[in-house]
C-alpha cells in the first residue's frame, strides 16, 4: 500500500468534499467489518447496516416509484418514473397506459455497485441516486435487485440482469413514442458497470435491442497488477486487497482473475467484434486504482469497432455521485442525460 494510512487518510480529505468523504468513510468501515478472511460475508450484519428506503408512490421532488416482483423468477425491481401533472393521479398506477403515446421517453434498466456483495435496490444511497437519474433524463428507471455474491456466484448477478432486461422490454406501460416500444438503456456503477457489459453482450448474441450503456467506474480487473494499483492502492478509500476478495467472492472457485467476467477483452474474453453492440458512455474516476483496467476496456471497444466516449474525471474518487456536492457529479448527469436524449 502506498503511503502511511495517515497519509492518505489526509489526502482523501483534501480532493473529497466532507460530506461524501465522512459518507464513503462510513462504507468503508463497515464494510471492512463485514468481509471474512475465510471467503465468507456477514450478511446479517450487513442488511442491518444498509440504510434502507421504502417506494413511494406519493411523489418525492417530482419522481414517484413502486416495488415489482417478477413472479416467474421472484426478481424484485424498484421502478422509477416522474410524477403525472395531475396530482389528482397521484399513488395510481396504470399498468395499461404507455409511458407517452407521442415522445420517446428512454428507461434505464440501474444496477447498483457494491463490488458484487453489497447494497440493494432499496439502498438510500442508490433509491436517492435513481430519482436524480430520472428527474435529470426525464427517464423512467428500472433498479434491479440481482443476487449478491458470496452467496451467489459468477453468473447469478448476470442472469437476473438479463432476466430484467428481458421483463422490462415486455412491459407495455413502459411503451412510449409512435413505434410503442421500450427504449432501454442500461446503466450502472462499479459492480454494476460490469454486470451492465455482460448483459449487453447477452443482449447482442440473442438480437435484443438495447440503445447504450453507461458505466460508471465499472470493476473490471486481471491478473496482473496495473500501474494505477500500485500507485493508487489505498490512497482513495478502496485497496488492491479490498478488490481481490470481491473477486474471489463473486467468479467461481478456483478461478483467477483473467476469467472473462473480470478481464473483459483480456486473453481468455471471446470478444464482441462483429456484434450489434450498444453504444457506451465509459465514466472513469480519476483516482480510482481500478482506471487502467477501465481505460483498457474503453480501448477494447475501440478495437472491437464499438462506438464508445470516455469521460475522464482526473481529480474524482469512487461513490463521487452519491452527493450532488462538486462539479463532478454535474458532469456526470450532463452526459448521461445527452447520452439518453433521443436524437443522439
Amino acid at each position: 500500500m502506498t503511503g502511511s494510512n495517515e497519509d492518505n487518510l489526509n489526502e482523501s480529505k483534501r480532493v473529497v468534499p466532507l460530506n461524501t468523504w465522512v459518507l464513503i468513510s462510513n462504507f468503508k468501515l463497515s464494510y471492512n467489518l463485514l468481509r471474512r478472511s475465510d471467503g465468507t460475508f456477514n450478511r446479517e450484519l450487513a442488511e442491518f447496516l444498509d440504510r434502507k428506503v421504502p417506494a413511494n408512490t406519493i411523489p418525492v421532488d417530482g419522481v414517484f416509484s413502486f416495488d415489482h416482483v417478477d413472479r416467474s423468477i421472484g426478481l424484485p425491481n424498484r421502478v422509477y418514473q416522474m410524477a403525472p401533472a395531475n396530482n389528482a393521479q397521484w399513488d395510481i398506477v396504470n399498468f395499461e397506459k404507455p409511458l407517452s403515446t407521442t415522445e420517446i421517453v428512454p428507461v434505464i434498466i440501474f444496477f447498483h455497485g457494491g463490488s458484487f456483495t453489497h447494497s440493494s435496490a432499496n439502498s438510500a444511497i442508490y433509491d436517492t441516486f435513481c430519482r436524480r437519474l430520472v428527474k435529470t433524463c426525464k427517464a423512467a428507471a428500472v433498479s434491479v435487485d440481482y443476487r449478491r455474491s458470496p452467496e451467489h456466484r459468477y453468473p447469478c448477478a448476470y442472469e437476473d440482469g438479463y432476466a430484467a432486461l428481458k421483463w422490462v422490454k415486455s412491459r407495455t406501460w413502459l411503451q412510449s413514442g409512435k413505434e410503442s416500444k421500450v427504449y432501454v438503456y442500461l446503466a450502472g456503477d462499479s459492480s454494476g458497470g460490469n454486470i451492465v457489459h455482460h448483459v449487453a453482450v447477452r443482449a447482442a448474441e440473442a438480437e435484443v435491442e438495447v440503445l447504450g450503456n453507461i458505466l460508471v467506474h465499472p470493476m473490471f480487473g486481471g491478473q496482473m497488477r496495473t500501474e494505477s494499483e500500485v500507485k493508487l492502492d489505498g490512497k482513495y478509500f478502496v485497496t488492491v486487497q479490498d478488490r481481490d476478495w470481491y473477486w474471489r467472492a463473486f467468479l467461481p472457485e478456483g478461478e483467477d482473475r483473467d476469467h472473462p467476467a473480470c478481464n473483459t477483452f483480456g486473453p481468455r474474453d471471446k470478444g464482441i467484434q462483429g456484434l450489434k453492440f450498444p453504444k457506451s458512455l465509459v465514466v472513469v474516476a480519476g483516482l480510482d486504482l481500478m482506471q487502467d483496467w477501465q481505460l483498457a476496456y474503453v480501448e477494447g471497444l475501440r478495437i472491437s469497432g464499438q462506438e464508445v466516449k470516455l469521460v475522464f474525471l482526473k481529480e474524482a474518487t469512487i461513490g463521487f455521485y452519491f452527493l450532488p456536492n462538486n462539479k463532478h457529479f454535474c458532469r456526470l448527469m450532463e452526459e448521461i442525460s445527452n447520452f439518453v436524449k433521443p436524437d443522439c
